[in-house]
């Protein structure tokens, strides 16, 4: 029995910087930030707009094309929670209508949250073969204004549907992992913008990327050349061509061709969005099916890291005729469609979001028609509505 990736959705908000606008107000060359970091655009959640509102709206991309009965497993990995206690999965779930009798919960642990739900769906679903499972991630990756991590900054979510027989990827057995107690990336409870040693979380991602491929490869007993593509967590698209440089660099030119064209593809959306946290690896593997046509049953191979850290990589079997599940035109839209903000405006709406929102406070949104938000708090309880 196959299980992988029936259904993507997308979604990110309506806003964005331009990172030339962005080098030119902090007295930067565009090239630092176009070429040195690989980032053209960044996407900007305002304030009625967190992890739980992107969640819903990713998810909200697929949920007409698929049975809602059959989903049994709701999995919300993100860190950037709303709530100490109460899991973020349980606001998508009242919102999408979910039956009661979903299992429902959050994950935690930085950049990797989305691929541990994954696997846990893909285990859920082994056991129960005639269910599915929904897993989100959506983030906003912030740092602060006119700090060294500005520009690799963003927002956004992905949400898969995760079945036997999928239409979209395959997930192949096995893995390898990763980890060790280290400090190259966290966010303490009493900060609302992430704390980050650039140099070393940039060492340590390519030290793990290294562990895991080869270790992968051993087990499986193949070799790079048997990739049609390897994809990456991006946190920025530089980082991911680092890791490729890695994979490539004793391989054969039509091997190394191949994988540089596929990770061409796989950053095209990461570009335009920046980073987005748990999420980010998913948008590499969407980018990839929308920017590059691969042959029924290509092998793709997955590298997945969260900071503190935690690294793996798997891989999955791209479906015959994944096309028709995919939405490029629906996505291209969605990025197209976003306000350009002036850096001062950038700057406000950024800064506004910081601010902790006071009991009894009530929001409106400018988002698009049918889109869910962050609607302020009544009586110490959020509130999600749609515009």
């Amino acid at each position: 029995m196959r299980i992988g990736i029936d259904q993507i959705g997308f979604y990110t908000p309506n806003k964005y910087v331009d990172m030339v606008d962005l080098a030119h107000a902090r007295g930067e060359d565009p090239n630092k930030f176009l070429i040195g970091i690989g980032q053209r655009q960044m996407s900007v959640a305002d304030k009625t707009q967190d992890a739980v509102s992107m969640g819903i709206n990713a998810t909200l991309r697929y949920l007409d094309q698929i049975d809602k009965d059959k989903v049994g497993l709701l999995i919300f990995g993100t860190e950037s929670s709303v709530d100490q206690s109460k899991s973020a999965s349980l606001f998508v779930k009242s919102a999408l209508h979910l039956r009661p009798e979903v299992r429902t919960f959050e994950v935690k642990e930085a950049c990797f949250g989305l691929t541990a739900a994954l696997m846990t769906a893909r285990d859920f679903v082994r056991v129960h073969p005639d269910q599915t499972a929904i897993v989100i991630g959506s983030d906003i990756a912030r740092y602060g204004v006119k700090t060294p991590g500005e520009v690799t900054q963003g927002a956004g979510s992905i949400s898969l549907l995760v079945k036997s027989e999928p239409r979209i990827l395959s997930l192949n057995d096995g893995h390898s992992a990763y980890s060790e107690d280290i400090n190259d990336f966290w966010r303490p409870n009493d900060s609302a913008v992430a704390k980050v040693d650039g140099k070393y979380s940039t060492q340590v991602y390519l030290d793990f990327f290294k562990k895991t491929f080869d270790a992968y490869k051993e087990q499986k007993d193949w070799s790079t050349r048997d990739f049609s593509a390897l994809i990456y967590h991006l946190p920025f698209t530089k980082q991911g061509l680092k890791a490729n440089r890695l994979a490539i660099e004793d391989q054969d030119d039509v091997t190394k061709d191949r994988l540089s064209e596929t990770f061409e593809a796989s950053k095209q959306l990461s570009m335009r969005v920046g980073n987005i946290y748990t999420a980010s690896l998913y948008m590499s593997l969407l980018s990839l099916l929308e920017n590059y046509d691969l042959e029924p049953n290509s092998l793709i191979g997955l590298f997945s890291y969260g900071s503190g850290a935690m690294a793996e990589f798997f891989s999955g079997n791209v479906v015959d005729g994944y096309k028709e599940w995919i939405n490029p035109k629906g996505d291209a839209a969605l990025l197209d469609d976003r306000q350009r903000l002036t850096v001062e405006e950038y700057e406000k709406v950024f800064t506004e979001a910081l601010e902790p929102v006071a009991n009894n406070r009530e929001f409106t949104s400018d988002e698009r028609q049918g889109v869910w938000y962050f609607a302020g708090v009544k009586n110490d309880i959020r509130q999600y509505r749609q515009v």
